[in-house]
């Protein structure tokens, strides 16, 4: 609630004010005040609970590192060294705001939300499958559901149904496809993604710490898509779905037995009427009609696939409440319920009228993620520095910016900027990153040794940096400065966004001023030694 007096929780308020004119009645003059919006709330909500804590929270960032923050956060990579300086030599009092909404419409952003979804929703893996989601139009589905910003309601409800009635839906079939008809897998895959919460351990008995996830909803979940199985047709794949089957039984713990019934997370079990022990059911024509378009599958007219969202999915407020809190955890480091994909009695929000807001908000602007990235990102608590105020523990209090390491597409698109001054979506350095670097979202970041090591010793990416000998490369324009100082300047601006300390420079000066017979392979080192730092690898 916002505090008593300032009446900003209704849609607007009204001053009357009245005039007194001689011989005339009183007039009333009336002055409408918008509620507060997303981003005011946000700031509302974490300011009050730094005054609670008692909290100081750190300084608003610098504008060099907000541009680097921004950029990494919605276009998936740094930005050039001319990109930075023209956002700092920029006047305007609201031009945070524009480069927001700059990059919010850019194809940049498209390709970075699209690789997040993609791992996301699908999980890592390797080169081929990545090649088939393309071929499959899986990837420009994603794509265009964030160049087109459709409401996120609508693209969940075409990816669990699988059903696609026209071209423009028909990659939204592969979430379900790749999973090759393990309808468990699949249940686990939809819990945490699209309702926040992990019912794995639900599959042997009820959840041991957490009272509302049952036995029954991780097997009633599985039942709602076990009827499904993979075909390919002459639109392409598709999850032809059987009117008959999929009926079975789930034993707990004690050895008792129960049918799987069309139920989860508290929804009432759909009557659907159970064979007799025994009893074979035939699949005939009857119970089904013609799928959409005319040439696709046929459709059962008691489809279990279609109940799931109509009874499950449809006006759910998790599907909307489990996203904010992805979003938020995406550009601010952890989730307001943390970790992000356990919204569970066992982990309540650091902040609920805070997530309850964001979502009430998200729900009323049409599930629309655009406007739920810029809210964030406008705010006070995203714009703070990374320095971690004195005596302030706890990263939940969101009273610093949290550091956040990159995923392997904005290191591989980063690192080709820097070093190449242009990059490729689909470059051989990302699909080598792609398989290294695996985390999209950490619960608790800390730099694997196996990363490391990776860096240290893995040929692509020194065979990356060696390979860049172009004039318009980042070696050759260095190696074109008159002196060791200005080479140096070249390099910080161009990687790190930023000047070079006096430390730095006297220590990389010394360095190359050793190897002034072989400087274009120094320089090389002096790259590597940078792209492979922290100050590079991580979002801060």
């Amino acid at each position: 609630m916002w505090p008593a007096g300032k009446l900003l929780e209704t849609s607007m308020f009204f001053i009357c004010v009245g005039m007194t004119v001689t011989n005339a009645p009183a007039q009333q003059v009336v002055v409408s005040i918008p509620a507060p919006g997303p981003t005011e709330q946000i700031d509302h909500f974490i300011a009050q609970d730094w005054a609670d804590r008692e909290i100081e929270p750190a300084a608003r960032c610098s504008d060099r590192d907000f541009v680097r923050r921004l950029y990494l956060d919605l276009a998936g990579r740094v930005p050039t060294a001319q990109e930075t300086d023209v956002f700092l030599e920029d006047q305007r009092e609201d031009k945070r705001q524009h480069l927001v909404d700059t990059l919010l419409q850019s194809e940049d952003h498209v390709h970075h939300l699209a690789d997040v979804l993609d791992a996301l929703l699908m999980g890592r893996t390797d080169e081929g499958k990545y090649a088939e989601r393309a071929a499959n139009h899986w990837r420009s589905y994603l794509e265009e559901f964030v160049r087109q910003n459709r409401p996120w309601n609508k693209v969940a409800a075409e990816i669990l149904l699988a059903r696609p009635e026209n071209q423009s839906e028909r990659g939204a079939v592969w979430y379900l496809y790749e999973q090759n008809n393990n309808h468990q897998a699949i249940a686990e895959s939809i819990a945490p993604f699209f309702f926040g919460l992990r019912i794995e351990c639900a599959q042997c008995h009820d959840h041991m710490i957490v009272d509302e996830i049952k036995q029954s909803d991780y097997w009633g979940l599985v039942a709602f898509f076990n009827r499904g199985k993979n075909t390919k047709t002459k639109l392409g794949p598709r999850v032809v779905e059987s009117a008959i089957g999929g009926f079975s039984e789930f034993a707990d713990l004690t050895g008792s037995s129960y049918p799987n019934l069309l139920s989860f997370l508290g929804s009432p079990p759909l009557n659907e009427k159970r064979p007799a022990a025994g009893q074979d059911q035939e699949d005939v024509d009857t119970l089904y009609v013609s799928g959409k378009p005319s040439d696709a599958p046929r459709v059962p007219k008691f489809s279990r696939r279609q109940a799931f969202i109509e009874q499950v999915v449809t006006g759910n407020r998790r599907i909307a409440l489990a996203m904010v809190n992805r979003v938020w955890a995406l550009l601010m480091g952890r989730g307001i319920v943390h970790p992000f994909d356990e919204m569970d009695s066992m982990h309540p929000p650091s902040h609920p009228d805070l997530l309850d807001e964001l979502t009430n908000h998200f729900i009323s602007s049409g599930y629309k993620m655009r406007g739920l990235i810029r809210s964030i990102v406008l705010s006070r608590a995203y714009q703070l520095s990374s320095r971690q105020p004195p005596g302030v523990e706890d990263p939940a209090s969101f009273a610093w910016a949290l550091e956040r390491p990159l995923t392997a597409e904005q290191m591989a698109r980063s690192v080709q900027l820097a070093v190449r001054g242009k990059f490729n979506n689909d470059a051989p350095l990302l699909h080598a990153f792609r398989q290294q670097f695996r985390d999209v979202l950490p619960d608790n970041f800390v730099a694997p040794v196996a990363d490391a090591l990776y860096l240290s010793n893995h040929p692509a990416l020194d065979e990356f940096i060696r390979a860049s000998n172009a004039p318009n490369h980042l070696r050759a324009q260095t190696l074109q400065q008159p002196t060791h100082s200005k080479r140096i300047e070249l390099l910080f601006n161009t990687i790190f966004h930023r000047p070079p300390a006096a430390s730095e420079q006297k220590a990389i000066t010394d360095y190359l001023e050793q190897r002034e017979s072989d400087l274009g392979p120094a320089i090389d080192q002096v790259v590597w030694s940078m792209l492979t730092s922290a100050e590079f690898r991580l979002n801060h």
